[in-house]
């Protein structure tokens, strides 16, 4: 009798918190039983997945959070797409060398990845403003297969900014069914990822109507796939990234302290006040509820920590040594690692003045802001079109990990022990994929 194929179907689904599924009271998904497991740290998207497709730390892959400040360049680097960014070896490596298959849709830092089908947004940001919606695919033709496949393009503004919603998540979906279903392209190990619950957790919180609304489409969206999966003789694997927990305590601003301590330099630009990286002595690079502070200026440690330890919502201030305990110390972390107070967030801001805030900042602008900005999930004004400023809307967040944040998991592989981590899953993984590499299966 002739074995089953082995391919394996990696869904990673943002927010996926387990809390956020006993709260629901959902406890399974096309019979795989859902389970917590601890994240790793920071528990941020560009962190886990790093992580995961390397199972190791990011004291060993690099990404540190979603993004970091780049010391030769002086300047922040957010949300960059370049597979090198992340070190070290994929766990997919063995099993794709035997000549198996490997698509990765939609997942971070994945432009030049080790693998043979790719879609990730690539929009073109025309000159005298607008964009042309495209995504990057390999091979350059897949994408367009797929937007026919699948009844059209992916809309970029359904994926991040004030219209961002289920949607982008729903055509993620769609086109991972298409991707499996087609012979001609049909992957040995496919690695998608479904951003539905991430918009509705944060705008609102975890625990409103709002959340289990989200939390309905992303299992809807689930079923789909998985009904495709099982169909085409796959494996599946599920895991949430973070648990989001509730933010009502408001937005720390660490750059505002530092600025009023005259650490943190600016340079006026026709009355607003742009950030002077190059002169600045001290400041915060921002995600969620973790901030890296870069010190350019070493006599200036002792006064940059007992100013942001004596900050209202820092929870700890961890020097490099500290750092490596928690798996985080590499040459792109900060100086200093600050995580928030349970309820808190980091917020980008320097300016106590609105008319000085740059220009970037009621806009979406992930690239030029120097760290995370969930308020681009806001619209603050219609004519001309803007984010708001309000940080008081901001009602979920993330990145501390804990037993009150442990994420999902579930899968229909016949692991011999239960993964009590992210990463210990990840080497399970690992170690399925060699075997069924050394099989020829």
């Amino acid at each position: 009798m002739q074995s089953r194929p082995k391919r394996l179907l990696v869904i990673q689904a943002a927010a996926l918190g387990h809390e956020l599924l006993v709260r629901n009271n959902v406890q399974s998904l096309c019979n795989m039983d859902l389970m917590p497991i601890d994240t790793v740290f920071p528990a941020l998207t560009c962190a886990v997945q790093a992580g995961f497709r390397t199972a190791a730390t990011a004291s060993d892959h690099g990404m540190i959070g979603n993004g970091f400040f780049h010391s030769e360049l002086m300047r922040p680097m957010f949300w960059e797409q370049s597979s090198r960014l992340v070190g070290g070896h994929r766990i997919w490596d063995a099993f794709r060398a035997t000549g198996k298959k490997v698509a990765m849709l939609f997942w971070q830092q994945s432009l030049g990845e080790s693998v043979d089908y790719l879609v990730s947004p690539a929009p073109i940001h025309k000159h005298h403003g607008g964009m042309i919606q495209n995504c990057y695919s390999k091979p350059a033709d897949l994408y367009d297969r797929l937007a026919r496949q699948v009844g059209g393009g992916f809309n970029l503004k359904h994926y991040w900014g004030p219209a961002a919603s289920y949607r982008s998540s729903d055509w993620i979906a769609r086109a991972t069914c298409a991707l499996l279903a087609d012979p001609d392209t049909r992957p040995d190990l496919c690695l998608t990822y479904l951003p539905a619950l991430d918009y509705d957790l944060q705008r609102y919180g975890p625990d409103t109507p709002k959340a289990a609304t989200a939390l309905g489409h992303l299992l809807r969206e689930l079923d789909e796939i998985a009904d495709v999966a099982l169909s085409n003789k796959y494996e599946i694997v599920l895991f949430g990234d973070y648990a989001i927990a509730r933010s009502d305590r408001g937005a720390v601003q660490p750059n505002l302290a530092l600025k009023q301590a005259g650490l943190f330099r600016v340079r006026d630009i026709t009355g607003r006040a742009y950030p002077d990286f190059y002169e600045s002595a001290s400041f915060a690079i921002v995600d969620h509820e973790i901030a890296h502070v870069y010190i350019r200026s070493q006599e200036k440690t002792a006064q940059t920590i007992d100013l942001l330890r004596n900050l209202p919502g820092v929870k700890q201030v961890l020097d490099k040594k500290e750092q490596a305990t928690l798996g985080v110390m590499h040459p792109r972390s900060g100086e200093l690692l600050l995580i928030a107070e349970d309820g808190y967030w980091f917020a980008y801001p320097w300016w106590e003045n609105e008319h000085e805030a740059p220009d970037f900042a009621r806009h979406v602008d992930i690239h030029n802001k120097p760290g995370y900005d969930p308020c681009e999930l806001f619209l603050g004004r219609w004519l001309p079109p803007s984010i708001t400023r309000d940080h008081s809307k901001i009602k979920g967040t993330h990145g501390r990990v804990g037993k009150d944040r442990q994420v999902a998991f579930a899968s229909t592989l016949p692991f011999e022990k239960t993964p009590a981590s992210l990463l210990e899953l990840s080497r399970l993984v690992a170690n399925w994929l060699d075997d069924c590499g050394r099989s020829g299966l």
